[in-house]
């Protein structure tokens, strides 16, 4: 992670075909394409890969999310379970639909805890997403029993997990509907771009129309397409598409590196006893973009994130302290700042999230660092990593 390390003439014969074609959108102008359609391309090519009936492709993962929630009813009011530790884009993506992001734990997968859920459960709520953060994924099987308890959706926020598969499923494909990023720093990229993945048509059909306009895409004459109801524009460009028609290709070659760099990572701090590690689920393959492991306590974490930084072995996060991924700085949310008014709705549920005791996710964030695998480390910048993390761990 990420695929831009390994560009080459792959991506570079993909996007050529869509320049000499001249034909950058993904829809309309058949006559110009010379065949070439990319965004389509890469959507068969990534239901395929996620073993679903139905790929379509966005703009973004943020648009990914938004047009899943949209395309399954979710909208102003209803309240959308999410862990503490994410990416900005899962709130920002509900507050969008005017709907109410709720905020659960995470547990020692890093991940949404269940129990927190089940206590987070209201009669407002209308899905539960799980964030697969740093390659892994939640505890899949105990979140489907409370969605299918309470009768709500399950939407896999799989952006940093693709790749990765529980019981014997891509991630992904698990929910009701999952969600990906291709942006430039994911396994996988566009430059810029997402996917959703599902196999429910009906949800397939409304995202295939909500991402552009309305369009019902019937016939070949798009000035003639009807729009059966409102829609806003989250297409992706057949330049990115094409991008992301090479890297899908490359996906299973990029995750075998990926593991090979993290077992040698993990292997060489395993024997030291006041290291643990993350929880992957029994029946969980993680993608192995990340190395997450636990110190015994925030303070030494600390020590042990600046000392790596020291020694040079950058690509160390400590995300207790991030402005981006975890809730201690979500300020904006919690004082919803926002440039234009927040339905009411939203700023009266909202009004408790800086009231609600997170101290279950801090006992795991606080304990955490995680390590980026590289695909582009040659096997000397993987050794030497691997030397100096031990060396750094076993002096902290």
């Amino acid at each position: 992670m990420p695929g831009f390390e390994l560009f080459g003439d792959l991506e570079r014969q993909e996007v050529q075909k869509v320049l000499d074609s001249g034909v950058l959108m993904r829809y309309g102008f058949d006559g110009m394409r010379k065949g070439h359609w990319k965004a389509r391309e890469l959507e068969k090519a990534l239901s395929e890969r996620m073993q679903t009936r139905y790929a379509q492709l966005l703009s973004s993962g943020t648009a990914a999310l938004t047009v899943a929630m949209a395309s399954a009813g979710v909208g102003a009011g209803d309240e959308v379970i999410l862990p503490t530790f994410t990416f900005v884009a899962s709130f920002e993506s509900v507050l969008a639909l005017g709907a109410v992001p709720v905020l659960a734990d995470v547990d020692d997968t890093l991940t949404l805890d269940p129990h927190s859920v089940k206590q987070a459960i209201t009669s407002r709520t209308r899905v539960i997403m799980p964030v697969h953060m740093c390659g892994s994924m939640a505890d899949l099987d105990a979140l489907s029993e409370i969605a299918r308890e309470h009768n709500v959706l399950l939407i896999e926020d799989a952006c940093q997990a693709i790749g990765g598969s529980y019981a014997g499923k891509p991630l992904g494909s698990f929910g009701d509907i999952g969600c990906f990023s291709f942006d430039y720093v994911k396994t996988i990229t566009c430059g810029e771009g997402g996917a959703l993945i599902t196999n429910n048509e009906a949800y397939y059909h409304n995202a295939d129309h909500f991402s552009d306009h309305g369009h019902d895409h019937t016939g070949n004459d798009r000035g003639a397409e009807s729009h059966p109801f409102l829609g806003y524009n989250y297409r992706i460009s057949e330049l990115n598409a094409a991008v992301g028609v090479a890297q899908v290709r490359r996906l299973d070659s990029f995750l075998e590196i990926q593991e090979k760099h993290y077992r040698i990572l993990e292997q060489s701090i395993r024997d030291i006893p006041e290291v643990t590690f993350r929880r992957v689920p029994e029946k969980g393959i993680q993608n192995y973009s990340f190395l997450n492991f636990f110190m015994p306590t925030e303070e030494i974490a600390r020590k042990a994130h600046k000392a790596l930084l020291e020694a040079g072995v950058d690509g160390s996060f400590y995300w207790f302290d991030n402005n981006w991924h975890y809730h201690r700085k979500w300020d904006h949310l919690k004082n919803q700042v926002s440039l234009g008014k927040l339905p009411q709705e939203v700023r009266d549920q909202l009004g408790r999230t800086d009231q609600q005791d997170f101290s279950k996710s801090d006992h795991w964030m606080g304990r955490t660092i995680s390590m980026l695998i590289k695909i582009g480390w040659s096997e000397e910048e993987v050794s030497s990593r691997a030397n100096r993390l031990r060396k750094v761990l076993k002096s902290i």
